[in-house]
Order: C-alpha cells, then sequence, then structure tokens
C-alpha cells in the first residue's frame, strides 16, 4: 500500500505527497468577495501540500452563501485568485478553486441583497450568521427549468475564469447540502420534471454541470466532491436504496469522462455506497473521514492501508499547521487549532500558526 508521502498522479498533477488540504470556509473575502493579503499568504503557508482545494467560491453573486466567502465571477476576483496562484506556485504547490454555488443555503443579507434559488422553494433549517445577526434561511425560490442551463453556464464561466487566473484546476461541488447535493437529494428536491422524482433526474443536474465544466477546460483538470447520505442541512437521503441508485446514476454518468478525481467526504469511508463510487470512478480517489472526527496521521494512512483512497483530504490540522506534511513526516508536535477564530476575523487563527522554521 501506498505512503501518505508517496507521489500520486491526479488528472493534470503529479502531487508530491497524498496529504490534500480541505477546501476550508475562513470567511475572510471582503464584502464583494474578493481576497486581499490575507488570503494570499494564508494558501501560500500551505503550498507543501499535495494538492491545495480552495474554501467554496460562490460562482455568481446569486450563488453565494455566507459573509466575507470569495467569489470568482468578477474581474476583482480574478486577479486576487491570480495572486494566490502565483504564490502558491512560487512555493512549488497546486492549487484547484472549489466551486460552490449555495442555493438555499444562503441570506440576502450575506451577498448585497441577491435573491437565493434552490431546486424546490424549500427553506433550509436552521439560521445563518448575517451581518445583522443569526437569521432565519428565507425561503428560497424554485429555480425555473428553462433558467437552469444558466445556472450551469455559472459554473462554466467560473471554470474558465479559474484557469484565466493561473489555478491549476476546479472542484465542483456537489456535498454538504449545496446546489448540487440540494437537487441530489429527495429531501430538498421535490421537482416532478427531468430534475426531480428518481434518482436518474435528481442527479441530472450535477452531471450536467460537471460534464460542462469538463469541456469547457479540459476533464483532467477537473474534480469532483460528493457526500452520499451526509444528511446536512435538510438534504436528506435516508433510504440506502436510493442512495445507492441516486450516486450510481451520478458516478457512472461522470467517470467516462477521465476527470482528474472524485472527492468523498463520508463519516464511514468502508460502507458500500463509498466502496462502490471507489470501483465504479475508476480513477484518483481523495477521502476525508474528518467532518465528525479529527484526521490524525496515523488514521490517514490507514485510509491508504486499506485501500479506502489514493490519497487523504486533511481540513482542521491544515488550520493550525502550514506545514502539515513535514510535521506528519518527521514527527513533529502539533499545533493547537482555536475554533474561536475558525470563521470571520484577520490574521488571528489565519495565517499566524507558526511554522517549525518559525
Amino acid at each position: 500500500m501506498p505512503d501518505l508521502f508517496d507521489p500520486l498522479t491526479v488528472g493534470a498533477w503529479t502531487l508530491p505527497n497524498r496529504i490534500v488540504l480541505a477546501p476550508l470556509t475562513r470567511n475572510r473575502a471582503d464584502a464583494h468577495g474578493v481576497h486581499g493579503d490575507l488570503g494570499v499568504e494564508y494558501y501560500a503557508q500551505r503550498a507543501s501540500a499535495g494538492l491545495l482545494i480552495t474554501e467554496g467560491t460562490q460562482p455568481s453573486l446569486v450563488g453565494q452563501g455566507y459573509a466575507n466567502t470569495a467569489g470568482i465571477h468578477s474581474r476583482e476576483q480574478v486577479e486576487a485568485w491570480r495572486r494566490i496562484a502565483e504564490a502558491v506556485h512560487a512555493r512549488g504547490g497546486r492549487i484547484v478553486v472549489q466551486l460552490m454555488h449555495a442555493g438555499r443555503v444562503a441570506h440576502p443579507d450575506n451577498k448585497l441583497g441577491a435573491e437565493t434559488v434552490a431546486p424546490s422553494a424549500l427553506a433550509a433549517p436552521g439560521q445563518v450568521f448575517t451581518p445583522n445577526g443569526m437569521q432565519d434561511y428565507p425561503t428560497p425560490r424554485a429555480l425555473e427549468l428553462a433558467e437552469i442551463p444558466s445556472v450551469v453556464e455559472e459554473y462554466v464561466q467560473a471554470a474558465r475564469n479559474a484557469i484565466e487566473a493561473g489555478l491549476d484546476g476546479v472542484e465542483v461541488h456537489a456535498a454538504n447540502g449545496y446546489l448540487i447535493h440540494q437537487f441530489l437529494a429527495p429531501g430538498a428536491n421535490q421537482r416532478t420534471d427531468e430534475y426531480g422524482g428518481s434518482p436518474e433526474n435528481r442527479a441530472r443536474f450535477g452531471i450536467e454541470v460537471t460534464h460542462a465544466v469538463a469541456a469547457a477546460i479540459g476533464a483532467e483538470r477537473v474534480g469532483i466532491r460528493v457526500s452520499p447520505a451526509h444528511n446536512i442541512q435538510g438534504c436528506t437521503e435516508d433510504d440506502p436504496a436510493d442512495v445507492e441508485a441516486t450516486y450510481d446514476a451520478l458516478v457512472s454518468a461522470i467517470a467516462p469522462l477521465g476527470l482528474a478525481y472524485v472527492s468523498v467526504l463520508a463519516a464511514d469511508p468502508r460502507s458500500e455506497t463509498v466502496l462502490r463510487i471507489r470501483k465504479d470512478f475508476a480513477g484518483p480517489v481523495l477521502i476525508n473521514n474528518g467532518f465528525g472526527q479529527v484526521t490524525t496521521r496515523e488514521s490517514a494512512q490507514a485510509l491508504l492501508d486499506d485501500d479506502l483512497g489514493d490519497a487523504v483530504v486533511v481540513g482542521r490540522p491544515f488550520i493550525a499547521n502550514p506545514d502539515l506534511p513535514r510535521r506528519w513526516q518527521t514527527g513533529a508536535e502539533l499545533n493547537e487549532f482555536d475554533e474561536s477564530t475558525f470563521y470571520g476575523g484577520g490574521a488571528e487563527g489565519y495565517t499566524d500558526y507558526p511554522a517549525l522554521d518559525d
């Protein structure tokens, strides 16, 4: 079995190790979704990862969910990502931007008053932080059938913008309760047209987005993230047979493209669904079981030893340890992360964690 520090070819890239920076929302962009110097420093600090996957990044203003998240649809945003790409490349890294349309997990106060859309007019459960305090999620407007192609095109243009900015590729976010996952999940999708009802219909939007993005920038520069039966943010998938049929439909339709990778978030990476995705995708699989638990070097290596993935996606340890691969390889002590600084703010808890050389 491979070691965490063995190289790996993933799509267009050769990764020097199999430790991947997870897409982590940190809310450090400005009110217009533009990263500044702190964002440049944050990603450059973590360039020793095998692959950097950026925070979820909105392909349009409507697609924004949270306050101070980065976008990749305006000129200013693209130029900010260009600075980040250049800084990461200067340190020998590889970086892809995660394209995340939040769908109904959004509030107008977080996106300059823009509307919220989703597969169906069903509000997400719970509340969201806004500049005006915690507020209920609003009921979204259900997307009209005729406008779905324009939403697909938002992803396509965002992918083109990523390549223009010098980023190495994109990850299509089809997980964690956001727009594509809202189409996949019966708990969020009550459509009766060709995008709702059967597993094949609910998978259609994600398939169309992935095909279109791959056609625009090359499949070897495109990954996709899924989280089957995650049951988060009201995207309930609680019928095992339906889950299997839905992700079979999705994976069987995208596997022939030759995508760079599929990234799977699963509390149980040994579940039948995850094992089936690994088999049917027949390409590099990035595995992440750290949503409910903190990934350690030992647990990450165990995922490779059990052939559950080809590389491991790591979140919280990377927040506090910008040089995590070196620390894991040398057995050095780890910095402890501070959860109170995960979201929003400035340098504290973002770029001020020391590297070993510091």
